[in-house]
């Protein structure tokens, strides 16, 4: 079956089986609309599409899958309408938390060479370089690559592509970073796949995605539920940010046993709680002591490969 919205066509395809695990059992939790449901989404005129999570992996996603037919269309507009104002001020702490999260996991060499997928205007690549980096990137919106060439990026080390049709040599990076990535990409798990073949030796993988547990969503579709609906704010298949899925740690590590790498550490973040400044604190607390926030980031390595006194799979302490 195919649908039009605006100037997007999709077509619905069932999901025989989670692509993280593999498992062909997941539970319904609801539909989710293509447009912004609000608290009140009873009189909401919409297409919807199914919700469900995997009962293995805790992943989830649509099923039916919405797939657009022309999947760069979403993602070619302006970098303000997609992003907001905030996103291009001045911040002198973005992406520094990461870089050194990376320096005390690899112990490798002096000169680490990195992929920024996914690499939009270009805002991680310059952190990158200013730590030393030998730093590439691939971006496949036509709009955020030429901001990201504007604002001096080398159009030698930014590719305009998708992390599906690039190919670099194999163990070629120390470091592939997929920030707020993986939710957008039909397949994830062949992405990651991919990723391993040009992770170098003792390389890791980086990714932010998502949480499957947000306690804020959690809440939001109790709402919805004492309305006496079967709605639910997980995912945005249809409508920005085109989110696809919502991860969990189990999701990496069942993945990761059947591709070959493993989850070498994990932390979550409370990030926004859309709450009034009182409640948020309160929110965030609960969210960081209880491992329910929004966006859920991992390290992840090549099975076997050595990280000197880590637990792999380990949560970082909040």
């Amino acid at each position: 079956m195919a649908w039009t919205q605006g100037a997007f066509t999709y077509s619905f395809e069932p999901v025989g089986a989670c692509v993280m695990c593999g498992s062909s059992g997941a539970r319904v939790l609801g539909r989710r609309l293509n447009r912004h449901q609000g608290l009140r989404p009873r009189h909401r005129r919409a297409v919807a599409t199914t919700v469900v999570q995997c009962r293995e992996c805790q992943l989830i996603y649509a099923d039916p899958r919405p797939v657009p037919e022309q999947v760069a269309a979403h993602y070619d507009t302006s970098p303000e309408g997609y992003w907001g104002a905030a996103y291009f001020t001045e911040d002198s702490g973005y992406f520094e938390p990461q870089m050194q999260a990376f320096r005390r996991l690899w112990h490798v060499g002096s000169t680490p060479r990195a992929l920024d997928v996914g690499a939009g205007i270009g805002k991680a690549m310059d952190v990158l370089a200013r730590h030393g980096f030998d730093v590439h990137g691939l971006e496949p919106s036509r709009s955020f690559y030429d901001r990201a060439i504007s604002r001096g990026i080398s159009a030698e080390r930014l590719r305009l592509a998708t992390v599906e049709d690039a190919d670099y040599e194999r163990e070629t990076f120390d470091l592939v970073s997929f920030g707020a990535v993986l939710e957008h990409l039909q397949d994830p798990a062949a992405a990651i796949a991919r990723a391993l073949r040009w992770l170098a030796p003792g390389g890791l993988i980086h990714a932010e995605v998502p949480s499957a547990r947000w306690m804020m969503a959690r809440l939001l579709n109790l709402a919805y539920r004492m309305q006496g609906l079967d709605c639910v704010t997980n995912l945005s298949p249809m409508h920005p940010p085109y989110h696809l899925y919502e991860f969990t740690p189990a999701s990496f590590r069942r993945h990761g046993q059947r591709v070959g790498y493993e989850l070498v550490e994990y932390e979550l973040f409370a990030c926004q709680t859309f709450l009034p400044r009182r409640l948020d604190a309160l929110a965030t607390r609960v969210m960081d002591a209880t491992g329910t926030g929004m966006q859920l980031q991992v390290w992840l390595a090549r099975a076997a490969t050595p990280h000197r006194g880590l637990q792999h799979g380990r949560r970082l302490a909040r």
